[in-house]
């Protein structure tokens, strides 16, 4: 029996010997030799991202890719590796696009192997062996992998070496520059940079400092606003409550940033998700914040009024006009319009519409400005108005202040411009079928002549095409 205990005891710690020996620090060594001679045969056919995702578009939810009818040869499709698993941000999969630079079309493929990066770095240039594969869109993002049924399955790991083939090419993958008023479904899968961009003043200036992913709210991702300026567009980082860097804080400052676009997974809006923090260079401390007005609600309006309109006088389909309204479109062709809708989504008689879908511009920018507004000679001055909309997606209303406008449309965009944080604008998660007060935003705290703006940014894409209805605006003072 002892001799029995001494025998497993050392082969024990031999075996702790080898692991050791194997694994240390997390950190792997990139095997020189696993397939990394290959070429494919003259007989081969070998195709490029964009021509598999356009066999898909043809051939519709679901393809599998069958062998040639020559059976001594196969279909292969090249690409570059842009996602990198060390840390923890990706799991059992390879995102690849189909040049280091200037990318055009990106994919992801499916691997029950992890991690991947030991044998698939960033950069390298591998070929998929497409025969017996199946593509699909799943959650807004194309993937490839083995069929499950109508659904996209891991390629398993024993099989992994017979269509992940690595190339003896490492490229240097240079960031394509995008903004986010121009992501599209031709931009997923891949690896974009966000310039001038900083995280959302709510997550990192406030009590404390967010992390990375590793809030009590954050159950499988941790999901964090990046705001670009000057546009101050938007987007969410997506990090994996797995990743190695959750409980980082957020960097506070404002720079640029790399990662893969790609989808949340109800394919309800685009998301970034980074390899690493080293993919953030936020080294300008100086951010680029809005102005903010902020004296909370009042528990009630004042009793007179300075200024109202429900746009019942305006002529339907037209432009606003009168009243004292600046209606100005900054960019785009549309501007705030007179409009009557019945039904699930009525209006509440006639208000003002303001929405990019079906414009064909590459950006809209419309404002509806009231007339000045002197806060210096009222003690107690409150806003109110009522909002509605059409699938907002990713389009954005904001209700907005300036101290500095000299009420010229030609100089809107040269004024000093605040936002009112106070006041509630319907979001696109809201039903689409009520209305939704702001409450009455208190104004107190602010001095001197101002004037409000309402400011509607989107674009003619199905992501950032929403319609927005405005109505019951009020100024009123004790």
């Amino acid at each position: 029996m002892k001799t029995f205990r001494k025998l497993h005891l050392f082969t024990l710690l031999i075996g702790l010997i080898t692991f050791s020996s194997c694994v240390e620090n997390n950190n792997f060594d990139i095997p020189q030799t696993d397939n990394i001679a290959f070429s494919p045969n003259s007989g081969d056919i070998v195709t490029d991202i964009s021509s598999v995702i356009g066999e898909l578009a043809q051939q519709g939810q679901i393809f599998t890719y069958k062998s040639l009818s020559n059976s001594t040869n196969s279909r292969y499709m090249e690409g570059y590796v842009i996602s990198n698993d060390e840390s923890g941000n990706f799991f059992e999969q390879l995102v690849l696009q189909d040049q280091p630079e200037n990318p055009t079309a990106g994919i992801t493929v499916q691997i029950d192997v992890n991690p991947l990066y030991t044998y698939y770095e960033f950069g390298r240039k591998v070929f998929i062996k497409l025969d017996g594969l199946s593509v699909a869109e799943e959650n807004g993002v194309i993937k490839i992998g083995k069929r499950d049924g109508n659904s996209i399955a891991k390629i398993s790991s024993p099989l992994r070496n017979q269509h992940v083939i690595r190339d003896a090419e490492i490229a240097t993958i240079i960031p394509l520059e995008l903004n986010v008023a121009d992501f599209s479904n031709s931009k997923e899968n891949l690896f974009i940079r966000l310039t001038d961009a900083q995280f959302h003043r709510s997550e990192i200036l406030g009590d404390r400092i967010l992390t990375f992913a590793s809030e009590p709210t954050d159950e499988f991702n941790g999901e964090r606003i990046i705001e670009t300026c000057p546009e101050n567009n938007q987007i969410i980082l997506s990090t994996s409550t797995f990743s190695d860097f959750k409980a980082l804080p957020l960097p506070i400052n404002r720079g640029s940033i790399d990662g893969i676009l790609t989808r949340n997974f109800f394919d309800n809006f685009y998301t970034l998700i980074i390899n690493s923090p080293e993919d953030i260079q936020f080294t300008d401390d100086v951010r680029c914040d809005p102005i903010i007005l902020d004296c909370g609600l009042a528990s009630n309006e004042g009793k007179t009024i300075l200024f109202k309109d429900n746009f019942e006088t305006q002529i339907r389909g037209s432009l606003i006009i009168g009243n004292g309204w600046t209606n100005f479109i900054e960019k785009g062709s549309e501007g705030f319009e007179a409009y009557t809708a019945n039904g699930a989504n009525a209006s509440l008689g006639v208000s003002a519409r303001i929405g990019s879908f079906n414009s064909g511009d590459d950006s809209n920018i419309a404002w509806l400005i009231t007339p000045e507004i002197n806060l210096d000679t009222n003690i107690s001055t409150t806003l109110s108005f009522q909002t509605s909309n059409s699938f907002a997606d990713g389009s954005n209303l904001e209700v907005l202040f300036s101290n500095d406008w000299n009420g010229d449309p030609n100089s809107v965009t040269n004024a000093s411009w605040g936002i009112l944080t106070a006041a509630y604008i319907v979001q696109d998660s809201d039903s689409f079928s009520s209305w939704f007060d702001s409450g009455f935003v208190n104004l107190s705290c602010g001095t001197g002549k101002i004037h409000i703006a309402f400011r509607y940014t989107g674009n003619s894409s199905s992501d950032f095409d929403g319609t927005y209805e405005l109505d019951n605006i009020k100024v009123s003072v004790d």
